[in-house]
């Protein structure tokens, strides 16, 4: 067989899986997270033996090959632009709520909308639809603008149910080419017990491709960024939370962020949702910053196949030594990814790690640090 049947061949079965993949992973997910949401402290099983050095070293090269989307290339044009207002004193803007100035759009927006939000403290659930693209929210400073909203994955839907962790968001996104600045997105729940059930809260939800945040802060307690679908870009972002803040199955590279932990006991900060070898999804951190209270572990393998890694990262002494849980099931010891980089402070340690974790090379870190992890060059214009 020649090469280029072979390669569409390969591409093929790929793009299946991560088109079954994405149609499953809402109601899998959250289904996923109803039923683990509480906090147990683990018992790691670190007799595990790692796929063989060859093995691994194909599958970097693979990854690093890789075109990360099921949707064609994502390249974000010039389109022509206009600017609405956001003040809630009616004389000083277009609309008084954010909502408000989405519900204006058209229904299918093909063209770059910059929704400027002044100063103040906007107590509001914001949804932006599908086909409302190429939208901005830029607030006057992080400091300065803050969206408020304080449900949670029990709270009361429509119909009297409870509306879970996927509708608990103060904030959700479900259209691409979403740009954020200088703004905060905030789930006003108080940190749960440990144990609790029902308390996800989201302060922000990013279910679409090609998404771009800059100076933003994203406050909460369990579940604060849920990083759903698509490819994502964080830059200079602080993010807070105890347990599983940053979540979802999104290919995301977060550069220059703060991550700071509120747990009160023992919180984990990534729980990633790759639940197939076929889906190119992952969470890089790259010259961050990690610190807090508590104790924290980087990540819970949420997926079985959850990817996770720090590079130039610097970690506060917060970190549990082992790094890593598996969520309660050793059989994920053999399919997750997680490693770092030349991290640096006390918690980046790796004599303690478990034994499934990698610390990396600079040719295993390679795929993961750069804006080619998210194909950043065709899209990101900030």
């Amino acid at each position: 067989m020649s090469a280029k049947p072979k390669s569409i061949h390969i591409f093929f079965i790929f793009f299946l899986g991560l088109l079954i993949s994405s149609c499953n992973a809402h109601t899998k997910g959250v289904r996923r997270r109803e039923k683990n949401g509480s906090f147990n402290l683990p018992i790691v099983n670190q007799t595990r033996t790692q796929f063989s050095e060859q093995q691994f070293m194909k599958w970097v090269k693979f990854v690093g090959s890789l075109k990360h989307s099921v949707f064609r290339t994502a390249k974000n044009k010039l389109f022509p632009s206009y600017t609405l207002y956001v003040d809630k004193n009616p004389s000083h803007g277009d609309y008084t709520t954010i909502q408000d100035a989405i519900d204006s759009l058209p229904f299918i927006n093909l063209v770059r909308v910059v929704i400027k939000v002044h100063a103040g403290v906007y107590k509001e659930k914001v949804s932006i639809p599908p086909l409302k693209s190429f939208v901005t929210i830029e607030g006057a400073g992080a400091d300065k603008t803050i969206v408020q909203w304080g449900d949670t994955a029990q709270t009361p839907g429509a119909k009297g149910q409870p509306m879970g962790t996927y509708s608990s968001a103060t904030f959700a996104v479900n259209s691409p080419y979403f740009i954020a600045k200088n703004i905060t997105f905030q789930n006003t729940t108080p940190v749960p017990a440990p144990g609790a059930i029902g308390k996800q809260a989201v302060a922000f939800r990013i279910s679409a491709d090609t998404a771009a945040f800059l100076g933003c802060r994203f406050l909460g307690g369990q579940d604060t960024l849920y990083d759903h679908l698509g490819r994502h870009y964080y830059k200079d972002c602080y993010i807070e939370g105890s347990v599983d803040f940053i979540f979802g199955n999104a290919l995301s590279l977060f550069e220059g962020c703060h991550v700071h932990a509120i747990a009160q006991y023992t919180g984990a900060l990534t729980a990633q949702g790759r639940s197939s070898i076929l889906e190119d999804t992952g969470f890089s951190f790259v010259n961050c910053k990690v610190t807090g209270s508590g104790a924290l572990y980087l990540g819970r393998a949420w997926g079985p196949f959850s990817r996770v890694v720090f590079a130039y990262t610097y970690m506060d002494n917060i970190i549990i030594p082992k790094g890593w849980y598996n969520w309660g099931d050793p059989n994920r010891e053999m399919t997750v990814f997680y490693g770092q980089y030349k991290c640096t402070g006390a918690g980046a340690s790796f004599a303690g790690r478990v034994s499934w974790s990698r610390e990396l090379s600079y040719e295993e870190a390679k795929p993961f640090i750069t804006l080619g992890f998210i194909d950043g060059s065709e899209w990101i214009k900030i």
